[in-house]
């Protein structure tokens, strides 16, 4: 999975090996980049990423995207590789973050603001933009995706009409998510749910 997290838990397949991580599609496609090595940092799945992104294929040219928990930072790769205008990725992780400013240099590409910072204290602060599409790939086990959405909508982070994608360890349907949240899609993939949520 592509988050830095002190819990190991499965990813749900692998993506092209460990250290290393492909993106699908857009201006980038089949680009490999490398990924440090580190519990929780192995990128999401390709099969997994890229039923996300055919799910967001309509949304994601011109979005403002927001990865809470990067990790390995393949999500927000894939969001600006298709056409994504910018995007913010957070983590706690300074590997994980120092990988992905270089990847992004590599790609010679200025449209990510890549920040060492854990998300819940970010997304408690003044709101500084607001996104249309928003990664929540948390640490499982430890009550961070109800908290993080929570917040998304208390701080007013999210655009009318916003989407964000999850993966959980319990299904979408049991999730106590903020009541203005429509659940579009889901799939599940081993131990781990996604789906993908609309803003009403």
């Amino acid at each position: 999975m592509p988050r830095s997290t002190p819990t190991a838990r499965p990813a749900p397949g692998a993506s092209k090996g460990p250290g290393q991580l492909r993106i699908i599609a857009g201006e980038w496609r089949s680009r490999r980049l490398a990924v440090p090595e580190g519990e929780g940092l192995r990128p999401t799945p390709d099969r997994v990423r890229e039923t996300l992104f055919n799910w967001l294929a309509p949304y994601i040219e011109g979005a403002r995207v927001l990865d809470a928990f990067t990790g390995s930072g393949a999500l927000v790769l894939e969001a600006l590789s298709r056409g994504a205008q910018d995007a913010v990725a957070l983590d706690s992780n300074p590997a994980a973050i120092a990988n992905l400013k270089h990847n992004l240099e590599l790609l010679r590409c200025p449209r990510g603001q890549i920040l060492h910072s854990d998300a819940l204290r970010y997304l408690q602060g003044l709101t500084k933009q607001q996104f249309d599409v928003v990664f929540l790939d948390p640490p499982f086990h430890q009550d961070l995706l109800a908290n993080t959405c929570n917040l998304l909508e208390q701080g007013q982070w999210l655009r009318e009409q916003a989407w964000i994608y999850t993966e959980s360890e319990a299904s979408p349907s049991s999730l106590p998510m903020p009541g203005n949240w429509r659940l579009h899609r889901e799939k599940k993939t081993g131990q781990v749910h996604y789906a993908l949520w609309q803003r009403g």
